[in-house]
């Protein structure tokens, strides 16, 4: 089981092997108990007639620290496992490379993971949730940083929060750039200014590479604005998950 919990959604993803059985995104809920979690994930599993005892290990990347105790006693306490707990402390294939390695969220370790195993370096992860990450790897497995920005969702929300007349709004691809009315218009803003921003950033992490790294386009909000630019060469939705998977087997053998 790989769990990946995120600002506003928590992800579970369950492997039977290499292949991905089953993929679950639901709201983190900051308030969540271990009990409520245990739960949650139990009804997860009857849909795909798993028990609890089937499952074998349990790797985790959190970036809500008030939440990583929270599921490591669900583990404990209903699948009687002690999980993994990504960080750039383990041996990972990779090398953290930037100046703070310790303080590199678990998720982007993931998706450097992840996106190594699978292309090689250079690569470029641009993971798109509640923030959208830019990842740097180099063609030697190091992991040398990136951009963090705004996610559209958040963006949405602060538009909200700190005007006194522009609604609240769903995130989505607009009917048209020129927006006709104030909805519209702040969905525009918001979409385009997101593929704006992936264009440039990406651009300018390829100068600065002197070289064509592949780009790797994940998370929620990916399907949404990855077509609409050409320098997303591929999309992977389950890039963090399988990169938690990797560093979960990497873990184990190094115990046995």
């Amino acid at each position: 089981m790989a769990i990946d919990i995120g600002n506003t959604h928590t992800v579970i993803g369950i492997y039977e092997g290499e292949a991905l059985r089953g993929q679950w995104r639901f709201s983190s809920g900051h308030t969540r108990t271990p009990d409520e979690c245990g739960l949650l994930i139990q009804q997860l599993l009857s849909s795909l007639r798993i028990d609890f005892p089937a499952i074998s290990g349990v790797v985790i990347a959190s970036v809500v620290p008030p939440l990583t105790p929270v599921y490591e006693e669900m583990a404990v306490r209903y699948l009687g496992l002690n999980p993994v707990i990504a960080h750039a402390g383990l041996d990972l294939g990779i090398t953290i490379g930037t100046d703070e390695p310790q303080r590199v969220g678990a998720d982007r370790i993931a998706n450097a993971v992840g996106a190594f195993h699978k292309y090689g370096g250079p690569a470029i992860v641009v993971d798109m949730g509640t923030a959208t990450t830019f990842d740097v790897i180099t063609a030697q497995g190091v992991y040398i940083g990136g951009a963090i920005a705004p996610g559209m969702e958040t963006a949405a929300s602060q538009l909200f929060d700190k005007t006194a007349q522009l609604p609240r709004i769903d995130v989505s691809r607009p009917l048209q750039v020129i927006g006709r009315t104030k909805e519209e218009s702040m969905r525009s803003g918001i979409f385009y200014g997101a593929v704006g921003a992936i264009k440039e950033i990406v651009a300018q992490i390829q100068t600065a590479l002197k070289g064509r790294a592949k780009v790797i386009a994940t998370g929620g909000l990916a399907g949404l604005v990855a077509k609409e630019t050409r320098v997303v060469d591929t999309m992977e939705p389950s890039l963090t998950l399988d990169g938690l998977r990797l560093i979960f087997e990497r873990v184990s053998k190094e115990e046995t």
